[in-house]
């Protein structure tokens, strides 16, 4: 049997309709969906479309990283003041949000997975939430508020390009104190970036002199600059001078098992090939090499890093 034209379109618009509720936020549910509190420490955001309506949820990670403030070298200025910070945020008084910036491997990301690892016992949570997601940050801020933890909202590696739509939600979030963006909420962030923004040549053609002589910013460098201000505390970090590259080499080769002094003396050498193999004498080089050369230490001697 035929179907008529108008039964066809209606049984056409009826499924369309079930497809569009499926992605479309319904009245009864919350953008952001609570998770169990219980599974994890740590949590990743994650969102069920792209679009501006879609639902989003925070995810348990499984197996979180345990770093401690002490397997942190060369990097005690920035880890004191980070961790001074982040105590007072703990205990419930006044702290500033953070951008921690500079040089690639310096340890950045695992400044902040230390912190965790330090306050985890004292109710501190971590979300970790991309930078194409932060136009969700007051649904988050909103979802944890009434909550007895105290949150790090983490965004890791964080650098906007012109016009995108994270970028205004979170100068608003940062726009004031701590307490704009919830007591219980501190955002962090880390960037090679120390403005967050791409910066131009041409951007210096904005400066204006005035009759004295002295320089001053125009319009555009004036709104790259906007947002990195809004973040009370600056951390910055350097790259590592080569003493300060092998002590990194030194500690994490301890880290996994390779705690003959004469034995690391020995691979002193062949980290720094290492090195300039990659170009770079970063932290994250060093731990790089540990773990090979420990891999093959062990190897050697019988034993397990």
């Amino acid at each position: 049997m035929v179907q008529p034209p108008l039964d066809s379109f209606l049984a056409r618009a009826e499924g369309l309709l079930q497809r569009l509720e499926a992605i479309l936020p319904s009245p009864h549910h919350p953008p952001v969906v609570a998770p169990d509190w219980s599974a994890s420490v740590a949590f990743r955001y994650r969102k069920r479309s792209s679009a501006a309506w879609g639902v989003g949820w925070l995810e348990p990670v499984r197996h979180v990283a345990h770093i401690a403030y002490a397997d942190l070298q060369e990097v005690d200025t920035q880890k004191a003041r980070f961790a001074r910070n982040l105590a007072q945020f703990v205990a419930g008084r006044t702290a500033n949000n953070v951008l921690l910036s500079g040089a690639r491997g310096t340890g950045k990301s695992s400044l902040v997975k230390a912190a965790l690892h330090a306050h985890a016992g004292e109710g501190l949570r971590l979300i970790e939430v991309d930078k194409a997601d932060l136009i969700d940050l007051p649904d988050l801020i909103e979802l944890v508020s009434a909550r007895p933890e105290r949150f790090i909202v983490f965004c890791d590696d964080l650098s906007f390009d012109e016009g995108e739509p994270g970028y205004k939600a979170l100068k608003s979030i940062l726009d004031g104190t701590v307490s704009a963006s919830g007591d219980n909420v501190l955002i962090v962030a880390t960037s090679n970036r120390r403005h967050l923004l791409p910066e131009y040549h041409s951007d210096n053609k904005t400066y204006t002199r005035d009759a004295d002589g002295e320089l001053h910013p125009g319009e555009v460098v004036e709104e790259k600059i906007s947002l990195s201000e809004r973040f009370g505390l600056w951390i910055s970090f350097y790259p590592f001078s080569q003493d300060e590259y092998l002590a990194i080499v030194a500690q994490w080769l301890r880290h996994f098992g390779v705690v003959d002094a004469a034995a690391i003396e020995a691979a002193r050498p062949e980290a720094l090939v290492w090195a300039i193999e990659r170009g770079s004498r970063s932290g994250r080089v060093a731990c790089q090499f540990a773990r090979d050369h420990a891999g093959r230490h062990a190897a050697q001697t019988g034993g397990a890093a």
